[in-house]
C-alpha cells in the first residue's frame, strides 16, 4: 500500500523512517530517528540538479535513472533490514521525484505500507518552527558558572521533574571552555529539530525545567520563539559562594588536556584583560587550575550577572546553594515552586 501523508498523520507512525536526501542534506538537519539512505551521493545530486536546470526535466529524470538503477536491489535490501515487517515511512527534502520513487520501488518489491510524507523535509521543518512557538510551562534554573547547574538538572529528572538538557543536544558546555571534551556540534538546524524532538510528549501542563542560557550555545542558536519564553520565565537563581564554583570547575575540568584549556583562556583574552590573562595561563602552566578559575568566573560572573539584569526582577528566586548538596538543592527548587504555584 503506497499513500502519501501530511506531516501529523506522519510524525504519528511508529515505522522506521528513510531519508533519501543526499548525505549532505542530512548531515545540515534531519527528523530525529530517521536512517540516511541516500538515492544520490552529493555529487551526483549535484549533477541531476544542473541538468534540470540546464536542459530540462526529462534528461534529468533519465540521468537520475541512469545513476540510481544499479543501487535499486540495495536501496531494498537496506529498507528491508530496517523494516523487516514491510511498514516503512520514507521522506525526501519536497516530497517529490527522490521520495516518490523509492516508494514506488518498495512498493514494487513487495513491502505491505510505504508512506511517504507531503512537502517532505521542507514541511517537516515549518511544522518545527511552528511548534517550537507553543508556549510551554517553563522554569529556568540559573547561577553563576560552576554552580552545577547540569548536575542538578540530573537531580530534578531523578525527582520526578520534565528536563531538557539544552547544553547535551548541542553538545557544548556554554562557555568559552564549553567545547572541551565534547563531539562536534550539530547545526543550529538540527538543534532546533532536537529541540522540538524532546519537546514531544511534554505534559504542557506541568513545569518545564532548563538551565539559563545564552541565546547561542556555542555556535548553536536557540530559537528566538523559544528564547523569548526562556527569558519570560521564572528564573530560580542558585547562589554558591566563588571558591565553592572555583573548587566545582578544577574537578570538572582538571581531566582535559592544559593546551585545550590554555586555548579558551585566549579566546576570552581580550575580555579578562592582558594582565588577567597572562596571570591565569602562567597559573595553568604550574597547574595551579584552582587560581585560573578564579580568574576566569570573575569574568563570567560579570557577563552573566548582565544577563540576569535584563530578566524582571520579580521572576527572579535566589536560593542559596552548597556545591556538596546539589540533590538538596533540587528539592528547595521543587518546594519553591510548588509554593509559588499556589501562591
Amino acid at each position: 500500500m503506497l499513500r502519501a501523508l501530511h506531516i501529523a498523520d506522519f510524525l504519528a507512525l511508529h515505522t522506521p523512517i528513510i531519508d533519501v536526501r543526499s548525505p549532505g542534506e542530512f548531515a545540515r538537519g534531519h527528523i530525529p530517528g530517521a536512517t540516511s539512505q541516500p538515492l544520490f551521493t552529493d555529487e551526483e545530486r549535484a549533477v541531476v540538479g544542473t541538468l534540470y536546470k540546464q536542459v530540462g526535466r526529462d534528461a534529468a529524470v533519465l540521468e537520475g535513472l541512469r545513476i540510481v538503477g544499479p543501487k535499486m536491489a540495495t536501496i531494498v535490501e537496506q529498507a528491508r533490514a530496517l523494516a523487516p515487517d514491510g511498514k516503512i515511512r520514507v521522506h525526501c527534502w519536497r516530497g517529490g521525484e527522490r521520495s516518490g520513487s523509492v516508494a514506488w520501488l518498495l512498493d514494487k518489491a513487495g513491502f505491505a505500507e510505504v508512506s511517504t510524507l507531503k512537502r517532505g523535509y521542507k514541511g517537516f521543518r515549518t511544522h518545527v518552527q511552528a511548534e517550537l512557538c507553543n508556549p510551554l510551562e517553563l522554569r529556568v534554573l540559573g547561577g553563576y558558572t560552576g554552580t552545577g547547574k547540569t548536575e542538578t538538572l540530573k537531580h530534578l529528572r531523578s525527582l520526578g521533574q520534565q528536563v531538557i538538557d539544552l547544553e547535551a543536544l548541542a553538545h557544548h558546555k556554554g562557555s568559552s571552555f564549553g567545547a572541551i571534551g565534547e563531539g562536534p556540534q550539530p547545526s543550529t538546524e538540527h538543534f532546533e529539530n532536537l529541540l522540538w524532538h524532546a519537546v514531544q510528549g511534554i505534559d504542557t501542563t506541568k513545569p518545564l525545567w532548563l538551565e539559563d542560557e545564552s541565546m547561542l550555545i556555542g555556535r548553536v542558536k536557540i530559537p528566538d520563539a523559544f528564547f523569548a519564553h526562556m527569558r519570560a520565565a521564572l528564573l530560580y537563581f542558585a547562589e554558591m559562594p566563588m571558591e565553592e564554583r572555583a573548587a566545582r570547575l578544577v574537578v570538572d575540568y582538571g581531566k582535559y588536556p592544559k593546551e585545550e584549556l590554555a586555548e579558551a583562556v585566549v579566546r576570552i583574552g581580550k575580555r579578562l584583560g592582558p594582565q588577567h590573562c597572562k596571570a591565569a595561563l602562567q597559573a595553568l602552566e604550574v597547574g595551579d587550575l584552582y587560581t585560573v578559575a578564579i580568574i576566569t568566573l570573575t569574568y563570567y560572573d560579570k557577563t552573566y550577572g548582565h544577563g540576569t539584569s535584563k530578566r524582571d526582577p520579580a521572576r527572579v528566586l535566589r536560593l542559596p546553594a552548597s556545591a556538596n548538596d546539589l540533590r538538596g538543592l533540587a528539592q528547595r527548587v521543587i518546594q519553591h515552586n510548588a509554593q509559588h504555584h499556589h501562591a
